[in-house]
């Protein structure tokens, strides 16, 4: 870190925007999606330090090895699949740093777990149950399906100001059953959110995400996949590089702003002084990380809700449909009684072509319903949930990041995946040291991300150039 004055030129004042200084000390603190490629990039220019709370690096992206003497399995726990049309950028960081990935099968099933309801979004699996070829409630939903596809599409490019997704859903004059057991638990399942919270979920946030991922057709589908001997492959190589950067098991308690640099003081280490901080947590754990928050940053970073998932990596198969024609890659289950959030069940043997004697599945939060002998991994997740004011903050960024020496990436200032993480720290990484900026995916426009995640203002071009 230079000593105060050595440019002959003032520093930066608190409030102010980032000066770019090369070389630069800059601590990164989390490493997920976002904090892996803001180190990726950020460490051929500059002199890094990357904090991690884990005792292992990737945050979402979390790998459990499953040796059975068997058999040796790289089973994804957290990120699982991407695809080929709304992942550019992710695609091009695994190309860049020489990991493969594998075709992947999705599809989506809902069943009650009795065998009574159950279906699966496949020509044999929609009429799994044969008494729904038969029953006018199952066929007005079908029915109802289509009119959907057809009337959401109005929703897309109002930025968030449709009503909530409920509110929407009852003025347009929908079926409970069409809620409840299609279209919510469609919504659930693919944000991981409480299936009452899309009640207050904005309907135009989930237009736009199924239009971009073509889920208003069966045509024209984007084509998944899985990171090849498990996602964990692509955090060892890109951490190759800097691996000796990292400290692990350091959680950090403090991050204090002055017009000379930034400190930070983490669990296990010396307080440290830096030029700039790129933070790549979640944002409630950002805002809790600072000594100083500004009102911006309390408003910004307070606006998003989390909510807990628990994922359970195990080998009952009485979680999944009582018929095996509804199996899916991805299960959601209808639950009785009061919510207790997102309830899936993902079958990894078909998301992850795992060549493998028996059938693992990843299961949220129906821990106490799977049999303890068959239990391989606990895991605690937190997934961001996403309300009007938590879209409106999305579209302040840049109110708050590249100010008082301080970055904030991570996957919540867009729809919450992975290529969202990457976007993030790549343009976090572009207000330090201008570089390539990301590649928008094909079916979304530079206003489209601009109100995902934040405009930037006009004196720093480079950070969003089409």
């Amino acid at each position: 870190m230079r000593a105060s004055g050595e440019s002959g030129e003032p520093r930066q004042p608190i409030g102010g925007r980032a000066r770019i200084q090369l070389p630069m000390k800059i601590a990164i603190v989390g490493t997920g999606i976002s904090g892996l490629v803001a180190a990726h990039r950020l460490h051929p220019e500059h002199e890094i330090v990357v904090y991690e709370a884990a005792d292992r690096l990737g945050g979402h992206t979390n790998t459990v090895r499953v040796n059975t003497g068997a058999e040796s399995l790289a089973i994804d726990t957290g990120f699982i699949v991407f695809n080929d049309r709304n992942y550019p950028n992710f695609e091009a960081l695994l190309e860049q740093i020489g990991v493969a990935s594998q075709p992947s099968h999705m599809g989506f099933s809902v069943s009650d777990g009795k065998g009574v309801f159950e279906y699966s979004g496949t020509p044999r699996g929609i009429f799994a149950r044969r008494s729904h070829l038969v029953s006018p409630s199952f066929l007005g939903m079908l029915r109802e399906w289509r009119r959907f596809n057809r009337e959401a599409r109005a929703l897309i490019g109002i930025n968030g100001t449709a009503p909530s997704l409920g509110h929407w859903l009852e003025q347009r004059g929908f079926s409970q059953r069409f809620i409840e057991r299609l279209i919510v638990p469609q919504a659930s399942a693919v944000w991981s959110a409480d299936p009452e919270q899309m009640w207050s979920f904005p309907a135009s946030f989930m237009a736009e995400f199924f239009e971009n991922h073509g889920m208003f057709s069966l045509r024209d589908r984007p084509a998944w996949r899985t990171v090849a001997g498990g996602s964990a492959s692509y955090v060892e190589a890109i951490s190759a590089p800097w691996r000796e950067r990292v400290r692990l098991s350091a959680p950090v308690r403090r991050i204090e702003r002055h017009a000379d640099g930034v400190r930070i003081e983490a669990d296990g280490c010396e307080s440290e002084e830096f030029d700039e901080v790129v933070i790549a947590t979640h944002s409630d754990q950002a805002l809790a990380l600072l000594g100083d928050p500004s009102q911006a940053e309390r408003e910004i970073l307070g606006a998003i809700p989390y909510q807990p998932n628990e994922a359970v990596l195990h080998t009952d198969a009485s979680l999944m449909p009582r018929r095996r024609a509804a199996w899916a890659s991805w299960n959601f289950h209808l639950a009785e009684g009061p919510s207790r959030g997102s309830t899936v069940t993902y079958w990894m043997n078909k998301l992850q072509n795992l060549d493998a004697e028996r059938q693992y599945f990843v299961t949220l939060n129906r821990g106490e319903e799977i049999d303890p002998a068959k239990t391989i991994r606990r895991i605690e997740y937190s997934h961001p949930m996403f309300t009007a004011a938590g879209v409106a903050a999305q579209a302040r960024h840049h109110e708050i990041s590249g100010f008082d020496r301080t970055h904030y990436c991570g996957a919540y200032w867009g729809w919450g995946f992975h290529e969202d993480g990457v976007v993030s720290a790549i343009r976090a990484c572009a207000r330090i040291t201008p570089g390539a900026s990301p590649v928008l995916p094909p079916s979304r426009d530079v206003s489209e991300l601009t109100g995902a995640i934040g405009p930037e203002s006009s004196d720093t071009p480079e950070a969003l150039a089409a």
